[in-house]
Parts: structure tokens; C-alpha cells; sequence
């Protein structure tokens, strides 16, 4: 099996924490990410671990990346697509740009990541896909059409190209998060998320090491039985 793994947004909320795991279990770990330069340097001093800076949502760019990443640190056996933006707003006020780009990175980003990782993972024999969805994407949300529609497709491709990598040894699997303490959720103005806060029923946010520890199973080979499957993680707020 290789141990190379890639996590696209991997350097902060969500996909830090699964590139801290993924490395601390022995994986050679390359996170990506869009835009901080300053915050990627400091997430290599502090980790340890390889930046890689393009955008997924680029087709041409993931293949040129990913070959990159395959060249300096070895084959890649496992890839995280997590990276993920958020273009908020009514259909009324949404605009054809917010509708697109959110689509472009978030669901568009899983194939483009996909097509460069997954063939040579069927020729090696083994492979694990992870898309990191979202409790939105299962039953809605208002003012997020965009954001809904990419994470719901993100289930749906990964139930289909699970099929496509049963017999070649690599699993491909969901993970949807509910409310997760991170920078994006705390922008959220405090009066509505204590409303959301009050629909859960364990009573609080999520954190991220625990998002990442269920990724951490997926990538395993104890999970080698396990493909096609959406795993929710929201404290049973959306039991689906």
C-alpha cells in the first residue's frame, strides 16, 4: 500500500486535523491549499508536513499537482478531497458567479482530484477516497442552494465511483459533518448559532480531531469492507 496521502484544504479547520492524524498513523502526508502563503509556511514549521498551493476547482492544475506531489514523496494511496467554499444567500440574491464557483470547487474539485489519483490507484491495487460532505448537502439548507447541491452531489459521486474501484481494492467513502467548531462556523453570528446549537441533540458543536478520526478509520485497512457509504458525524442532529 503507499503511504502517500493527499488532503486538499489540509491546512486549517477540518483538513489540518485530518493531515495531523494521517501522518501521526505513518502516512507521508501533502496538504494543498488556495490562498495563504503566510499560513502554509507557518502550518509546514509547526507540522512538518508539505504544502502544495493550487486551486482544485483547476482542472489542469490538480493533474499538474498531483503528479508534482507523486513525484517528490512517493505514490499516492490515499487523497481527502475536503476543500470547500461557502457563497451564502437567498436564490433571490445569488447570484450566476456564487452558484458556480461553489460548484466549480466544491463538487467540481472531487472529480478533477479524482481523475489525477484514482486510475494509478486501481493499477497499484489499493486506495482510499475520502469527499468530506456536509449535513446541508443531506437535508438542506437555507440561503446555501449552492453549497447543498455541491456537498448532495458529493454523495452521489462517491457511491458512484465506489463501484468503479470495488474490485480494484480502493474504497471510496463519504463523511458527513454536522456543525463543527471551526473559523467558518464562528462567523456565524452568535444569536443564530446558538439557535443551531439547540438542534443538537448531544448539545454542542463538533470538533475537528473528531472528524478526522473517522477519516482516519475510513483510510484504514480495517476498513476495507467499507465503500460506497456515507458515515454522518453531527451529534444527531440529521439522522439519515
Amino acid at each position: 500500500m503507499s503511504k502517500t496521502a493527499i488532503v486538499t484544504g489540509g491546512t486549517r479547520g477540518i483538513g489540518e486535523a485530518i493531515s495531523l492524524v494521517l501522518k501521526e498513523n505513518g502516512f507521508t502526508v501533502a496538504a494543498t491549499y488556495a490562498g495563504d502563503d503566510k499560513k502554509a509556511a507557518e502550518f509546514t514549521e509547526k507540522t512538518g508536513i508539505a504544502t502544495y498551493k493550487w486551486d482544485v476547482g483547476d482542472h489542469d492544475a490538480c493533474i499538474a499537482g498531483c503528479a508534482k506531489v507523486a513525484e517528490d514523496l512517493g505514490p499516492i494511496g490515499v487523497l481527502i478531497n475536503n476543500a470547500g467554499i461557502t457563497r451564502d444567500g437567498v436564490m433571490k440574491k445569488m447570484s450566476f458567479d456564487d452558484w458556480n464557483e461553489v460548484i466549480r470547487v466544491n463538487l467540481g474539485g472531487c472529480f478533477n482530484m479524482a481523475k489525477a489519483c484514482f486510475p494509478a490507484m486501481c493499477d497499484q491495487g489499493w486506495g482510499r477516497i475520502v469527499n468530506i460532505g456536509s449535513i446541508n448537502g443531506q437535508g438542506g439548507q437555507y440561503g446555501q442552494v449552492n453549497y447543498a447541491a455541491a456537498k448532495s452531489g458529493i454523495h452521489g459521486f462517491t457511491k458512484a465511483l465506489a463501484q468503479e474501484g470495488a474490485k480494484k481494492g480502493v474504497t471510496v467513502n463519504a463523511l458527513a459533518p454536522g456543525y463543527i467548531d471551526t473559523e467558518m462556523v464562528a462567523a456565524v453570528p452568535e444569536q443564530v448559532l446558538e439557535k443551531i446549537v439547540a438542534k443538537i441533540p448531544v448539545g454542542r458543536l463538533g470538533q475537528a480531531h473528531e472528524i478526522a478520526r473517522g477519516v482516519k478509520f475510513l483510510c484504514s485497512d480495517d476498513a476495507a469492507f467499507v465503500t460506497g457509504s456515507t458515515i454522518s458525524m453531527n451529534g444527531g442532529q440529521h439522522m439519515y
